[in-house]
């Protein structure tokens, strides 16, 4: 699975924007089609999209397009359209339940086959942002084979509950530690909320390293100042690597000499950590 730890929304109806997106060297680019652009330019937005999928170089980037919601009517107009170009990947928003992720494999289905593509080689991500959806993670991660990753819209469930947003986040803790460890459960990757303020660099790189800690593998970027920041946040250190392959050697030593428990650096290390230094290093590599 390829990492997603910069996933960098663009509007898709504005070419100038998606270009410049497309040289910043983002993990992944969506182009937007839904509640960036306004109803009179979806059209518009549909062949802009398409047209950059086509023609432009995206370099090591993911090419996403965010699709209307299923349901919004929209939806099947803006596949036809865009598949042409080949995406790498769909984001879904407004997943609350099951049907909504059967119907859209339905679709691709068809649309690969018309296509010639290979089969389920386009991928999905699941944009959970309503109470409903938090309450359905469970079934939504299990749907489809593919979806690689469970994304929280902040925003849209604060509005959904009724709740007001703070420096704090706790409005938001159980709704994004039930994305990570869903995410988890199944094989997929959880993607972090939107930072709206876009003059407090602090504030992202608070919100970023407890998303982290939390275990989000990467957030979706509105800007791309927000970028380097939110690179750095879900990207091992050099020292973080360096502790990880010490951890890593150190176990494998101890354990050819038959010692299942040792000590390292006077803390006690047991199989369980191998697991986290084995990731360190996967993510190290770009690799998930």
């Amino acid at each position: 699975m390829r990492p997603r730890r910069t996933v960098l929304f663009v509007p898709g109806d504005s070419e100038r924007k998606i270009r410049k997106a497309a040289m910043l060297d983002a993990d992944c680019v969506v182009m937007d089609l839904e509640d960036g652009i306004a109803w009179s330019r979806k059209g518009a937005a549909r062949k802009t999209a398409t047209e950059a999928l086509l023609t432009m170089d995206f370099g090591r980037s993911e090419r996403a397009v965010r699709i209307n919601a299923v349901g919004s009517g929209l939806e099947e107009a803006d596949l036809k359209s865009t598949i042409v170009g080949r995406p790498d990947a769909y984001v879904l928003p407004k997943v609350e339940t099951p049907a909504q992720l059967i119907r859209l494999d339905k679709m691709l289905d068809v649309l690969e086959r018309r296509c010639e593509y290979e089969p389920n080689s386009t991928r999905v991500l699941a944009l959970v942002e309503t109470a409903l959806g938090i309450m359905n993670l469970r079934e939504i991660a299990q749907t489809s084979r593919r979806v690689d990753a469970l994304m929280f819209g902040a925003e849209d469930l604060i509005g959904d509950i009724g709740g007001r947003r703070t420096q704090g986040r706790w409005e938001v803790f159980y709704a994004r530690s039930k994305i990570v460890t869903t995410a988890a459960a199944f094989g997929l990757q959880a993607i972090d909320m939107v930072f709206v303020d876009l003059n407090d660099a602090e504030g992202l790189q608070a919100e970023c390293q407890q998303a982290a800690e939390l275990g989000f593998r990467g957030k979706m970027a509105i800007h791309p100042d927000q970028l380097p920041v939110t690179l750095a946040a879900f990207s091992p250190t050099s020292e973080q690597v360096s502790e990880a392959k010490r951890l890593i050697e150190a176990y494998e030593t101890y354990q050819a000499s038959g010692s299942g428990v040792f000590t390292l650096d006077g803390k006690m290390v047991e199989a369980s950590m191998l697991r986290t230094a084995e990731q360190v290093l996967a993510r190290a590599q770009g690799v998930e």
